[in-house]
């Protein structure tokens, strides 16, 4: 990588992957020599990381961070609805993960639409539009125009969690630094516990990423 200016390690959590950056004229000797110097991180990585958890009847997903057995029935409507404890959906077994995880990804747009909207108006910004996505390292990201991304995978998590990500964009609509200013009015935004939203993200961010992945 041409701008890089040191050796940098990443694990992907999505992918399950190694991902080394190094400087233009690093030899690829070098690089592997102080990749494996980092034995202790990578098997602290290696060690976090679970197996995938496909979408498939009687597994147990969070939504909203509440657990929700997937449920399935030929004779139920292919439309999932949540019931309860259970995210019920029918049709053919075939194209019943895509099911739900298109209707994971509607109920995160709505959902997140509307917080967007909510905070935008007490920020005094306007949000052009909210778009979900899958992006592997990062939770949301925003332009100077006015466009969220926001991760679907959100809507796994609990409200507070979700509601910390989506105000964290939309205070960077305003501010796009993380200075006081920007900090002053996430945590206007938010509320009480900023902190801990960001390290529940943390903590939970690797197993979300798993869900719905088949490898």
């Amino acid at each position: 990588m041409r701008s890089a200016k040191r050796y940098r390690l990443r694990f992907d959590e999505a992918a399950g992957t190694l991902k080394l950056t190094c400087p233009a004229r690093s030899s690829r000797r070098a690089a592997l020599r102080w990749a494996l110097d980092q034995h202790e991180w990578i098997e602290a990585q290696l060690a976090r990381a679970g197996p995938p958890e496909p979408f498939e009847p009687g597994s147990v997903i969070p939504v909203e961070g509440l657990d929700r057995v997937l449920f399935w029935s030929e004779h139920l409507p292919r439309t999932p609805q949540l019931d309860g404890t259970e995210l019920r959906c029918g049709g053919p077994l075939e194209g019943y993960a895509r099911r739900i995880e298109n209707f994971l990804k509607a109920l995160a747009r709505t959902t997140m639409s509307k917080e967007a909207a909510e905070f935008a108006a007490a920020a005094g910004v306007k949000v052009l539009a909210v778009t979900v996505g899958d992006a592997g390292s990062r939770w949301g990201s925003c332009s100077s125009q006015g466009r969220l991304r926001l991760s679907w995978r959100l809507i796994l998590a609990p409200a507070n969690v979700r509601r910390y990500v989506v105000a964290h964009e939309v205070a960077h609509l305003k501010h796009f630094n993380h200075g006081p200013e920007f900090k002053a009015l996430e945590a206007r935004l938010f509320g009480i516990g900023v902190g801990e939203a960001k390290a529940t993200l943390r903590r939970i961010g690797p197993r979300l990423r798993r869900i719905g992945r088949r490898s």
